[in-house]
């Protein structure tokens, strides 16, 4: 039984908190439904007395005991365990170890230590580190920074992606010098001083930094210290230098040499740390004049694509900083995680979309490598610039109607705007107490009164606003942005869809050739060309595009499509996709003219197709086109 699909399973039922089926489950690993009843047994007797997975007539969720479980180590050793403990011994032992020797140590066969070594290999591949051997004899070769690199690299993938947590840390590094209940208030501490230096602090991108400080406390505990190199003097270097080697004497009871304090302070001001205001002159790295021009160009040439706000001279620096700072990494191979990436590509994919476009004209221009955790990044800036234009998009406009006294509609209306105001915008207080209720033409209205007709706009409150009325308010205001949106891809899909390109089952033949399979689709109806099928492709090639865990919507960055069209397939249970499976697979042509159409479907699609009782509910009853589009009505429909 593989213990990687039970982790596997596991994932998935921690990410979400209702009830899954057996058929679902199965449907997300690939497996068949007795395979899940295995996994899910397997996974409860791990915990001693703990339900690890609750079972009931629902299917399976969650139970109290799911996080010890995912920590709870193989009593017998898992391969990824072994693997870790071989790597650590080996940069440990810098005369390498005996082969015969390590098996018995590790409780092990020959051969699966020989099996083990291959392994070791494949993970050597993009390092600058060699396994050397000489007969019975293995030992690593490489500086002291890429095996440190290589020891982070171990921790990350204990870490899933998440953040640095003191068991993933004993577990992939085993730490004797570093106490794990000094991890956190090293960290509370290096923030606020950063903060006082005049730096904001990237939270998501800090779990790295703080690996590599443990890594190098503990290389430097073993006398395995960095040599000082060339030093150009720099303040803002020798500032975060000075507080790093401090705080880890005073936690870690470890003194740092002057190569790993700047070192660390380096990936400190390259990976974590924004100038604010007060530094933005004096920055370390100022922005250089040549990445600002290739940022520049990017960011206004996405914003005509996409028809979106972008071009903002503040913004343009900050992501000219972020871009130097990658091309600083990147020269190292050292690469920064985002424990966010995938929540960004499932709710904002056009965000993420506008980032892969960024990402790849600067990989033209400037070699800015195409990593996944690195484009959710710059998503980030692009959302973040995006931000205020959305939200007064959002906002709705309401009428209050309120009879009596001056005093009392005036303090109601600085109630609602208080409350309110990044929701709803009044632009009208109406004091009479019979109202013509018809000629109210706003998004909503907040009566005081009884409106005496059935109407989902009007929101009843009291002349004193309560919560209880902010949260009717709150429900009404997101229940009118949602059918708006329902409504539009409503109408949008009824354009866009056609029988001509539905492919049910869609077969299980990787992600090329299922984009080759459904892109000739549109290629025969004449709505593109063989070129955009390539280019849907060279997309994918750039970051997955399965959005959501059920729904894969590949797509050419260039709208070159005579109109936009969707092809869909339909998976008898899934296909795998990037580095999971999906069930549905929307191949999207854009049209130069249908730009509006490219986030009202992209986005709202997605949308859809992140809840998985409407996915199953399309899926299972999707066997021909006609009940495809039916049943994706119904869900819209609510």
């Amino acid at each position: 039984m593989s213990r990687q699909r039970q982790d596997q399973l596991l994932s998935v039922l921690r990410r979400q908190d209702s009830w899954a089926t057996a058929a679902s489950l199965a449907d997300r690993l690939g497996v068949t439904p007795r395979s899940i009843r295995s996994y899910v047994a397997a996974l409860n007797a791990r915990v001693d007395g703990g339900e690890v997975v609750e079972s009931g007539p629902a299917g399976y969720r969650a139970g109290a005991h799911a996080a010890e479980a995912s920590r709870t180590p193989d009593a017998h050793g898992t391969p990824r365990a072994r693997l870790h403990t071989l790597i650590r011994t080996l940069v440990d032992e810098t005369d390498g170890i005996d082969v015969y020797d390590a098996a018995l140590e590790m409780h092990v066969s020959e051969t699966t230590l020989e099996n083990d070594l291959v392994r070791v290999r494949a993970l050597l591949d993009d390092s600058r580190v060699a396994l050397e051997r000489e007969r019975d004899r293995v030992r690593l070769r490489g500086d002291e920074q890429s095996l440190r690199r290589l020891l982070s690299r171990l921790a990350q993938d204990e870490m899933d992606a998440g953040p640095l947590r003191a068991d993933a840390l004993q577990r992939a590094l085993a730490p004797e010098t570093v106490p794990a209940g000094e991890v956190a208030p090293f960290k509370a501490a290096l923030v606020r001083e950063l903060g006082e230096l005049g730096y904001y602090v990237n939270e998501l991108a800090i779990s790295d930094v703080l690996l590599h400080i443990t890594i190098a406390a503990e290389r430097v505990a073993v006398g395995r210290a960095l040599e000082a190199g060339a030093r150009i003097p720099d303040d803002a270097m020798a500032a975060v230098s000075t507080v790093i080697a401090r705080l880890t004497r005073s936690h870690f009871g470890v003194v740092l040499g002057q190569g790993d304090s700047d070192h660390l302070a380096n990936l400190v001001l390259t990976r974590v740390v924004t100038p604010g205001e007060t530094r933005r002159e004096t920055a370390p790295h100022p922005s250089d004049p040549d990445v600002e021009r290739a940022v520049r160009a990017e960011v206004e040439q996405a914003a005509r694509d996409y028809q979106v706000d972008l071009v903002d001279d503040a913004f343009i620096v900050r992501l000219s900083l972020h871009v130097q700072n990658l091309l600083r990494r990147s020269e190292e191979h050292a690469w920064t995680r985002n424990p966010l990436t995938q929540s960004l590509k499932s709710s904002y994919p056009m965000i993420f979309d506008v980032a892969v476009s960024i990402a790849s004209g600067l990989h033209d221009r400037l070699g800015v490598p195409l990593q996944e955790d690195e484009i959710a990044y710059i998503a980030m800036h692009v959302g973040g610039r995006l931000e205020r234009s959305r939200a007064a998009d959002a906002i709705l406009t309401a009428t209050i109607v309120c009879p009596g006294y001056r005093e009392l509609q005036e303090l109601l209306h600085a109630s609602v705007d208080r409350s309110l105001g990044s929701l709803i915008e009044v632009v009208r207080v109406d004091t009479s107490v019979d109202p013509d209720w018809s000629a109210i033409d706003t998004d909503l209205v907040l009566s005081t009164i009884p409106a005496g007709r059935s109407d989902e706009r009007i929101v009843s409150i009291t002349p004193f606003l309560a919560g209880a009325d902010i949260e009717r308010v709150q429900q009404a205001a997101a229940r009118i942005r949602r059918s708006r949106r329902l409504q539009r891809l409503r109408a949008e899909l009824a354009r866009y869809f056609s029988a001509g390109a539905f492919l049910v089952p869609v077969p299980d033949e990787g992600e090329e050739q299922i984009i080759r399979r459904l892109g000739g689709l549109l290629v025969a109806t004449g709505l593109i060309g063989e070129d955009y099928v390539e280019n849907t492709i060279a997309r994918e090639r750039m970051s997955s595009t399965a959005f959501t865990d059920a729904l894969a919507v590949p797509h050419a960055m260039q709208m070159t499509a005579q109109r936009t069209a969707i092809a869909i397939g339909i998976a008898d249970g899934s296909v795998a996709w990037g580095s999971g499976r999906v069930q549905v697979v929307a191949l999207a042509a854009f049209s130069e003219s249908d730009r509006d159409a490219f986030q009202t479907v992209f986005e709202q699609l997605v949308e859809v197709f992140s809840e998985r009782e409407s996915v199953q509910r399309i899926v299972r009853r999707s066997g021909d086109f006609d009940a495809f589009l039916d049943e994706l009505v119904a869900v819209i429909d609510g």
